[in-house]
């Protein structure tokens, strides 16, 4: 989900408490975190942006390889060349909890009336030229855009879903779609959300051309980083 405290609300240094999956601010003395960890003793949290592993409310860092499929989960990254052999090797891989699934072929939460919008997603995530590109974040990570344009937000989701969708290491053999929900409608202004049915094909056309626009590209010829691949 959204990686926001589900008391505060904010953004800003959120952990994730890995006994319940809840999401809080902070890890100080008096912290959302750290009052979450006295009252119900859980003690073990995930600094959603560092990636960092902390015990509370004792505040020491935990530095343990077995929790490395964890971080791998919430930020999937590919090689060039693990990219290049995904349609020549395809095979199934075991989910954590024990169903099989076919990277790449998984399904997305119906979080309400989104349906519209996941039927698209997954088509577009089966695009190997498209899929390629932002399977690979180095690809538009350096990318400028104006201070305070939200549309880049479009591309940063778009290819952290297209990554989870690949994972060949997921808990579960479906995804959640919402942060990458959150900012279609966000950036569409409301015009396509999840509580409403949307048309497909007018979906499909706004976000192609959001993308393209968000990468460089303009309504003439010039093409977006990703467009001419």
């Amino acid at each position: 989900f959204e990686k926001l405290c589900s008391i505060s609300l904010s953004h800003i240094n959120v952990y994730a408490c890995l006994v319940c999956g809840k999401y809080f601010q902070g890890r100080g003395l008096k912290s959302h975190a750290y009052i979450h960890s006295v009252q119900l003793s859980h003690h073990v949290f995930l600094n959603l942006h560092t990636l960092k592993f902390y015990c509370l409310p004792d505040n020491y860092e935990i530095i343990d390889s077995s929790l490395e499929d964890i971080t791998y989960v919430l930020k999937p990254t590919f090689t060039a060349q693990h990219i290049a052999h995904l349609d020549k090797q395809a095979k199934l891989s075991r989910a954590y909890d024990g169903t099989t699934y076919l990277p790449g072929i998984v399904g997305l939460n119906n979080i309400k009336a989104n349906d519209y919008a996941n039927a698209v997603l997954q088509a577009l995530s089966n695009v190997p030229p498209l899929r390629n590109y932002f399977l690979e974040e180095e690809n538009y990570r350096r990318i400028q855009r104006p201070p305070g344009d939200i549309m880049f937000l479009l591309v940063q989701r778009f290819g952290e879903l297209m990554r989870k969708l690949w994972n060949p290491r997921n808990f579960k053999a479906h995804v959640s779609p919402h942060e990458m929900l959150q900012a279609v409608v966000l950036c569409s202004k409301k015009n396509f959300q999840i509580t409403k049915q949307g048309d497909g094909v007018e979906f499909l056309s706004w976000f192609l051309n959001a993308l393209h626009a968000a990468l460089g590209g303009t309504k003439r010829k010039k093409k977006s980083e990703w467009w001419w691949r």
